[in-house]
């Protein structure tokens, strides 16, 4: 058969001279012009016509074997495919033909779900290059992700492709890069010393997941496990859909009530517990020491797994962080979990487990079933940067940043809301731990600032009950200057704008306090 007679308007498309031709090729097909079996004109001879180098005919026509539009056959020549690819995917019922969107109700039995549904994320805060009109939040735990070395972390992607390409973009081991995974090793026992090897860590897409492995691998249905009163949902949740059944315990200045755990043990039989003993989510306050001892002791005496969310361990700016309970954890009983996400960014879903070596098997083996594994191209840049140091040096200056917004942030509370809001400045973490008071009805406050574009956290959002407390979690990392002070004066026109206060005499106190506020 005579080869198609080509003509290809290369100036009516846009992108790669040789996407360009296979378009067009492709095309023709699509509307019939050209039929299966049709044969098309060597590269040579369409090179010619089209005054393009062979080579770039030769890269369209890989294209289009590649999508199935076109068949090469040697010593014969190139020819349109038999087997078209579908343009339009064949309906296989009458009944889809006039379905037009998915049904409303399941039409199976659905049954009873385990987790409880969970609020929306906050807004993210607003670039400082843009404007101040849009949404804001004043929520802890957020990092300012604008301080990321990106250039940095693109650069060290680019190199693990190009020396590594076909490993990391393989299959791979799901217990983590061996890179990554020693590299965090190290990082846990010269930082928080905890004698850790490669082969005790699990690197996972962020803590929540290393919170959802060791649930399905440690709990089963009906399993008691013990959970700080205020503290944080979506642990808890992961925890109750494996089963268990959650017992809530006091949270007070010293962090979470071991006696309690000691009296809850003797009525009942406790599997676990899970606590935030570093930085307590959300109060801040660090576990006391004799808490800490007693906490293994009864973890070792009553064969506990305690799991213990270091969740900001970096950002401690007052004397020298405090060690987790993991670095003097000798029988066993603590499965450490930690995150690269606060210290990077929430997108990056970087976190990891440190487990005695059958655990962590064991946690490897569930994760390949649940998600086979990671994203090992990101995993292996991060791993570069941490034996590079730069990872160590975003820290530092991310430090650096977050304590002096702390100071920022203290400041202006106290200068705008001195009478309504009274905290202790924490000594790391992202965020201020308030109490609001007595005559402000805070829900009411909250409620007003969302109207006005401002997310703030109040403790009945921690607490197990779900019960309204005078509490209020600031955030200050996530802000600079400027937009700090935008989130205040929306904080306190929420607060003059709305009924808050439960009284006339406390509604006259606050107008004078704002208005007297420099």
């Amino acid at each position: 058969m005579t080869a198609w007679t080509v003509a290809i308007d290369l100036a009516a498309d846009a992108g790669p001279t040789f996407l360009r031709i296979a378009r067009s090729i492709s095309e023709d097909i699509r509307r019939g012009r050209l039929r299966a079996g049709d044969a098309l004109p060597g590269s040579r001879t369409l090179a010619t016509s089209l005054g393009v180098h062979r080579n770039t005919v030769l890269a369209a026509y890989r294209e289009l074997v590649a999508e199935g539009w076109i068949a090469s056959e040697e010593a014969h020549g190139t020819f349109v495919s038999p087997q078209i690819p579908d343009v339009s995917p064949r309906r296989f019922s009458t009944q889809a033909a006039v379905a037009r969107e998915i049904a409303p109700r399941v039409g199976f039995d659905l049954g009873p779900s385990r987790i409880s549904p969970l609020p929306p994320p906050a807004p993210l805060p607003v670039p400082a290059s843009k404007s101040l009109d849009g949404p804001m939040s004043l929520g802890g735990g957020i990092p300012d992700v604008r301080l990321v070395p990106a250039a940095e972390l693109a650069r060290a992607m680019r190199r693990v492709l190009k020396r590594r390409a076909v490993e990391v973009l393989s299959y791979g081991d799901p217990a983590g890069p061996p890179s990554l995974r020693a590299a965090l090793a190290s990082m846990v026992s010269a930082t928080r010393g905890v004698a850790a090897r490669a082969e005790n860590v699990l690197v996972t897409r962020g803590s929540q997941m290393g919170i959802d492995l060791a649930a399905r691998a440690l709990v089963s249905p009906g399993d008691v496990i013990a959970v700080e009163a205020l503290g944080y949902r979506p642990a808890w949740e992961a925890l109750r859909a494996s089963g268990a059944r959650l017992v809530p315990l006091p949270v007070d200045a010293h962090g979470i009530d071991v006696d309690a755990l000691e009296q809850l043990c003797i009525e009942q039989k406790v599997r676990g517990v899970y606590v935030t003993p570093h930085h307590q989510f959300p109060t801040t306050v660090t576990l006391a020491p004799a808490r800490r001892l007693r906490l293994l002791e009864v973890a070792h005496e009553r064969r506990l797994f305690v799991l213990e969310d270091d969740y900001d361990h970096e950002f401690h700016y007052e004397g020298r962080p405090v060690l987790p309970l993991a670095s003097a954890d000798v029988h066993g009983v603590v499965v450490y979990l930690g995150t690269m996400s606060k210290v990077l960014a929430p997108g990056m879903r970087i976190g990891f487990v440190v487990a005695p070596e059958p655990l962590a098997m064991r946690l490897a083996a569930i994760r390949r079933v649940v998600d086979r594994q990671g994203d090992h191209l990101l995993e292996n840049a991060v791993a570069d940067l941490l034996e590079e140091g730069e990872i160590q040096r975003h820290i530092r200056r991310a430090k650096r940043i977050y304590a002096e917004r702390r100071e920022r942030l203290a400041g202006l509370l106290e200068s705008r809301f001195a009478s309504v809001l009274s905290f202790k400045l924490p000594s790391g973490g992202t965020a201020i731990w308030t109490r609001v008071a007595n005559d402000v009805a805070i829900d009411a406050w909250v409620a007003r600032a969302e109207e006005l574009g401002l997310v703030l956290q109040p403790a009945r959002q921690f607490a197990y009950d779900g019960k309204s407390r005078p509490f209020l979690r600031i955030g200050f990392a996530q802000h600079d200057e400027r937009e700090v002070r935008e989130a205040i004066r929306r904080m306190e026109a929420a607060l003059v704008a709305s009924t808050t206060v439960r009284s006339k005499a406390g509604s006259a106190r606050v107008s004078r306090a704002l208005r007297s506020s420099p």
